[in-house]
This record gives structure tokens, sequence and C-alpha cells, in this order.
């Protein structure tokens, strides 16, 4: 009871229409039968990138502005994949937990309105490698949702250039961590799969571990853009998160890594692939 009641004060009431303002992009004219998600605040460093590497896979893209202070909303705007923007009027520091379900429920209901037959959320730290796209138009009868292996990559003293705008994000890094997480990224349109009753949620509920594969893989760059963001998100996690605080407010100033932050020796990108991590 207490979950549902916290699911309707700070989701759906803070998805009301006067709290957000939508953008509609007017050359979208085609069929979407896959459309991406994702929710970013300040990430015009590496947005461009971001919007570029996922229009091969889906058919449009829309984007979620958690009120931006930087150039990201006019990128999202006008970048030719993304079909609609929804730009949030209010920042909110607190219930940072739920705002991340809020936002991707947001996100959800507006890309029902297309009716793609698959959507695939995704943050714009994330490279993806394989057919994906192939994969989910051709070869997925018996197939409701797809789980990516995802791993970190890591800074270390031999590789701590800072990423620079107009730089390819993909394979930026040369080290990454053996952990393995199987986040469910993709899955079919379906009424009965949604972002609800749980705070901070990535993946959505309703979906059929029967259905379920694991495939394609991810390196994830929330940790490795540059030593000043490794930073930034060290202070928003121990700011923002009470149940993460502990844990980032330790990894302060440790942005040059040896090890993985689980303690395990980092691994080049191949080696990775030719393993099966150590799932977490």
């Amino acid at each position: 009871m207490i979950e549902r009641i916290n699911f309707f004060i700070h989701v759906l009431l803070r998805n009301s229409f006067f709290s957000h303002k939508i953008y509609r992009s007017n050359s979208f004219l085609g069929e979407s039968k896959v459309i991406g998600l994702t929710r970013l605040r300040n990430e015009e460093l590496i947005l461009q990138d971001s919007l570029d590497h996922m229009s091969s896979i889906v058919d449009g893209i829309i984007v979620y502005d958690d009120k931006s202070t930087d150039k990201s909303l006019e990128i999202a705007k006008s970048h030719p994949s993304v079909i609609e923007v929804i730009s949030n009027k209010n920042w909110r520091g607190e219930q940072r937990a739920w705002e991340e379900t809020a936002n991707r429920k947001k996100l959800l209901d507006r890309a029902k309105r297309y009716n793609p037959e698959w959507l695939f959320y995704f943050d714009a730290d994330e490279r993806f490698e394989g057919e994906i796209r192939k994969k989910i138009l051709n070869d997925s009868n018996n197939v409701d949702a797809i789980k990516i292996r995802l791993y970190d990559a890591y800074i270390t003293k031999d590789d701590s250039r800072d990423y620079q705008q107009g730089d390819k994000l993909f394979n930026f890094r040369k080290k990454f961590g053996q952990e393995r997480r199987d986040i469910t990224m993709i899955w079919r349109n379906k009424k009965s799969i949604d972002y609800s009753y749980k705070p901070d949620m990535r993946e959505p509920n309703g979906i059929e571990s029967s259905k379920t594969i694991i495939d394609f893989y991810c390196q994830h760059y929330g940790k490795s853009i540059s030593i000043e963001q490794w930073e930034d998100t060290c202070r928003y996690y121990s700011e923002n998160f009470p149940m993460y605080a502990d844990k980032w407010e330790e990894r302060k100033g440790k942005a040059i890594h040896t090890k993985s932050d689980f303690g395990t020796d980092l691994m080049d990108w191949d080696n990775i692939k030719n393993s099966d991590g150590i799932k977490i």
C-alpha cells in the first residue's frame, strides 16, 4: 500500500500535463517499428554521438530532458532521429529515485502513442555492439524482451585522456571491469509492460522471464568520460541517492583505476566478450 501511495504521489502526479513541455518533430512521418527512449540531464558533451549511435538501431528516438542547464535540449530537438522531446519544467533534487521511475514512465507512455513493435531504453553513456536491429525485426519469434550484457569502462593511468566533443565513445576506453549486469533494455510494446510501484526502476515490470533472452554487449561509460565527470557522478549519487551515498562518497578522488570498483582485474574489450564475466 505504501508503495502504491508513493507511486501515485511521486510518479502519476509528477507526470501531469503541466509539469512538462512536449516538442514533436515536424519531419517524422514514417512507421516506427523500433522506438528508442532515453532520459538525460546535462549530456551535451556526448549526446550528439549517443543519438548518432542509436540511429542505426531504432526508427526514432524520444528524449526526456530533465531540466538540463547546458545545450542538451537544443541538441536533442535538432537531431534528425529524435521524433519527440519531453522537457521537464522543474528539476527536483529530492526523491531522485522516484524521479527516475517517473521520467521513464513518461517516456514509455509517450512512445506508446506511436504504436511501435519494440521499445529500446538506453542511457546516453551506453554504446552497443551486435546486430540488434536485425535480431529484433527478423529473428525474434517467441521473444518479448532482450537483456543486454553491460560492462563498465574505466579510466586507467595509461588511458586517462578526457573525452572531447566529436570523439566516438564506442571503444573510447581500453579497459573494462569483469562485472556484468544483464539489463532488460529492449521489449515488445505490450500494455502489460510498464514502469510502476518501485523507485529507481531501470527495467519495466510485466515481462515474462520465459520469453526473455540475453544477447549483445554494452560498453558503459558512466564512470569514464573524464576525471571531472567521475567526480560529478560521485557527488550526484552521494548527495541525491541515500541508498548509494556511502559507496559513492568513498569513491571520490579515485577516478583512475588499477582494478574495477568491485576489486577485480581490468580486461580489454575482446577478452571481456570471450569470457562469461562476473554476473552481479
